[in-house]
């Protein structure tokens, strides 16, 4: 190894914090499902809370034009999902008349002390509603495609995977997997927009050496199968193909010390790439992409990288020999998207500008990531 040189998340003035997404579903009801969480951040599993929903016309402070209560219960993963639009008046609505909000209320204690409230525009849901009457509307291409409206003309939103729900990026419809929670962050310098933590973290950087953000040690191309986990058993027998079908992490001490054999070079580039482990809409940054964020930094090194609107810890790098995670706290090491003869592109920040690079190494290692939108 070589050393050299989003969110759509919400927090509110509660005592919780809620994050939510809305999905189209038939007939003519609407799926909302929320992460619950205290104050201190903690999950709130198997708990009811109570939820009131609104639908709100022409504005977030409009007139309400629905109005229904529930009181789900969470999940072990703090999750609760509900159907929106049993009560009278919801068939009612003309969803092409106008623009359209919702607004939730919910009651952390499962009654109706609403203590935490949010609104947000509804865009594709009620045009999915409305499709059977607009006139004009194409269909989408393929197997579940649709389209929404982008304010002077219907687009298409490429259809997500099993169990994606659909949510907004910046605005714009984009299939996701609903139990990942985090933000996007906008970089003001290069412009860019990237997920506001590392892909598996638990929460943004509260600093340079918080472990809960610190995310997972992939081995470059190699997809979410539980090998990126810093405590997952190894294995030193190397994969054949793309898709391992095992969560270990594949250990090699012989050069190029990769974890497939033969190597593939095409496994991670850009948002269709074979085994792009990024949510729908998201890659892996590309070496010009990493070399702009690293210029933008005030500094070059540990504390740049943390100080930067996108909050880098130190996240350490698992070794390809052993499995053995070492540096954490110390260094921070993330791959790219682009192969590197029998290498693949990386970049890297230690306590020193000395220590910062963007470089190559060994597609055997555990590198973390951060992925970038499209």
């Amino acid at each position: 190894m070589r050393f050299y040189k989003l969110k759509f998340t919400a927090t509110l003035l509660f005592a919780f914090i809620v994050n939510a997404t809305l999905w189209a579903q038939t007939p003519e009801k609407m799926s909302y499902q929320a992460v619950v969480r205290d104050a201190n951040g903690d999950l709130l599993v198997n708990q009811q809370v109570g939820l009131k929903m609104s639908i709100l016309k022409g504005a977030a402070n409009g007139s309400v034009v629905y109005t229904e209560t529930q009181t789900p219960t969470t999940n072990e993963n703090g999750l609760f999902s509900v159907a929106i639009g049993g009560g009278s008046g919801f068939s009612t609505i003309d969803w092409g008349s106008s623009t359209y909000f919702i607004k939730t209320e919910t009651d952390p204690t499962g009654g109706t002390n609403y203590s935490i409230s949010g609104t947000s525009q509804l865009l594709s849901v009620p045009y999915a509603l409305h499709a059977k009457t607009a006139g004009g509307m194409a269909p989408g291409n393929a197997p579940g495609e649709m389209q929404y409206w982008n304010g002077s003309e219907w687009t298409i939103v490429a259809a997500g995977n099993e169990g994606n729900v659909l949510t907004f990026v910046n605005n714009t419809p984009t299939w996701m997997d609903p139990t990942a929670t985090f933000g996007v962050v906008t970089n003001p310098v290069t412009g860019r927009v990237w997920m506001d933590r590392n892909l598996g973290a638990t929460q943004v950087a509260t600093s340079s050496t918080d472990e809960a953000s610190y995310g997972g040690l992939y081995q470059w191309g190699r997809l979410t199968d539980g090998h990126e986990v810093r405590t997952s058993g190894t294995t030193s027998t190397l994969s054949n193909s793309d898709v391992p079908g095992h969560g270990n992490y594949i250990t090699n001490t012989v050069y190029p010390t990769d974890w497939r054999s033969p190597q593939n070079d095409n496994l991670w580039q850009g948002v269709n790439g074979v085994n792009n482990p990024c949510p729908s809409g998201f890659r892996l940054p590309t070496v010009p992409e990493w070399e702009a964020e690293i210029a933008s930094w005030d500094t070059q090194d540990n504390d740049g990288a943390f100080g930067s609107v996108l909050k880098f810890p130190a996240t350490g790098f698992r070794f390809h020999d052993d499995g053995n995670v070492i540096l954490a706290g110390e260094m921070g090491f993330y791959w790219a998207q682009e192969a590197f003869g029998d290498q693949a592109r990386s970049a890297g920040f230690g306590s020193s500008s000395s220590n910062t690079y963007v470089g190559a190494d060994r597609r055997g290692m555990g590198f973390a990531i951060r992925c970038i939108k499209d």
